[in-house]
């Protein structure tokens, strides 16, 4: 089919995104969601608690979606539904923030629920960013409620200047059926939410797509990210289940301390 520009920029990025991860972040995971419940807005979906009555349907694979960007063609096989959304809200957040700055000739940070993109000139002091390590979605309603509850503290307060800073967490969007515990985060493999030792990852990065890429296949990889975060000179914050620490490629070192990323 062909297709819009912008879809075919977003299916660009996505694939990308699948590429430089080894297929980590893969956008052939939408089969793999649906049959998990998540095929819906998400507090709809989070209402029924029912028993998963059909097995997991693991994601067909990346390499199966044919897109010729010039002709902004693409070619789809009929088992394929494709899932754009660990790339798409970073896109839409890089997009924003330059469209702005250009338009008002001024500096602009963009959050789209925890990806975040600046661009322009920052503040003198540059952009202050705080990252809460341990909310859940309930936890998120409440704090941007008006009724609700203060805003909780910041678990690590860092200082950026240009390019993006994304976090990826399978606590927010988490929900249960039956007995099994479920998230967003899908391993392709096995199309179950990936069983990570990290409870959040925030990477800074380039761009915020370049972000969300890495901070998404960060907890996939468990174990192995703060490695290969290293390798790819990405500064990250990564906090285990107990609430322990890792910090690599200069992010800055302490719970609360304020740095500038490299």
């Amino acid at each position: 089919m062909r297709v819009s520009a912008l879809l075919a920029e977003a299916v660009a990025v996505a694939l990308a995104a699948a590429d430089i991860t080894d297929g980590d972040v893969d956008p052939t995971c939408g089969h793999s969601l649906a049959r998990l419940g998540y095929d819906r807005d998400f507090a709809a979906a989070r209402q029924n608690t029912s028993a998963l009555s059909q097995p997991a349907v693991p994601a067909v694979g990346w390499r199966a979606v044919e897109l010729d960007p010039e002709r902004r063609e693409i070619r789809i096989p009929r088992e394929v539904m494709l899932d754009l959304g660990a790339t798409a809200k970073a896109l839409a957040a890089d997009r924003a923030a330059t469209r702005i700055a250009t338009a008002l000739n001024c500096g602009v940070l963009v959050n789209l629920g925890g990806d975040i993109s600046v661009a322009g000139g920052p503040p003198d002091q540059g952009w202050l960013v705080g990252i809460v390590d341990n909310r859940g979605f309930d936890d998120a309603q409440a704090a941007a409620s008006p009724t609700g509850p203060r805003p909780p503290q910041h678990d690590s307060v860092v200082t950026i200047r240009d390019g993006g800073l994304a976090t990826s967490s399978p606590k927010v969007r988490a929900w249960s059926r039956g007995t099994a515990r479920l998230h967003h985060i899908i391993e392709p493999s096995t199309g179950m939410p990936a069983n990570s030792c990290w409870r959040t990852v925030s990477v800074a990065a380039a761009t915020c797509v370049d972000a969300n890429t890495a901070s998404t296949a960060a907890i996939i990889r468990s174990g192995r990210a703060p490695g290969w975060l290293a390798s790819q000179q990405l500064p990250a914050r990564l906090v285990g289940h107990g609430g322990e620490v890792v910090a690599v490629a200069g992010w800055p070192a302490g719970p609360s301390g304020k740095g500038s990323r490299p």
